[in-house]
């Protein structure tokens, strides 16, 4: 068996202080989660969170900066997860799009409402995400670079 780590990218996108997330179906559960999702193949890693925020929230999304990367073991699906997480503006919304199968809806959440919620998080990468975005915690773009083939 070869083992592969499933990597994601996810978005933190402030606003008026409130954080742009997903309600989204999984594992049977509605869970909270950033705008986020796997990196498909050929794809940068930047490209890869512009394209899960449209797809998930309507929103176009500028990244401006790392904010980390993170490495997470789901125990029960056996898995290690390794996100990179960028922050950035939400530039324009185009309510009339569909969004991705399982999302439910996009919503700002104020931190307070976050942290009542922390039961409902699809991972504990959301909490800490925020919580080091809160923290100051930005690393510059260049330090993602993608190499010709």
């Amino acid at each position: 068996m070869v083992w592969k780590p499933h990597v994601t990218v996810a978005a933190v996108i402030e606003q008026d202080g409130r954080f742009l997330m997903v309600e989204e179906r999984a594992g049977g559960a509605l869970v909270l989660n950033q705008p986020a999702g796997h990196l498909e193949p050929g794809e940068s890693l930047v490209d890869a969170v512009i394209r899960e925020t449209l797809e998930e929230t309507a929103w176009h999304f500028a990244p401006e900066a790392v904010v980390g990367i993170y490495r997470w073991y789901h125990a029960a699906k056996r898995a290690t997860f390794l996100r990179v997480c960028f922050c950035g503006h939400a530039l324009d919304h185009d309510p009339g799009r569909t969004l991705d199968e399982g999302i439910q809806r996009a919503l700002w959440l104020t931190p307070e409402e976050l942290q009542e919620a922390a039961g409902r998080l699809r991972s504990p990468m959301v909490l800490k995400n925020v919580q080091d975005y809160q923290a100051g915690n930005r690393y510059p773009m260049d330090m993602i670079q993608d190499l010709p083939e």
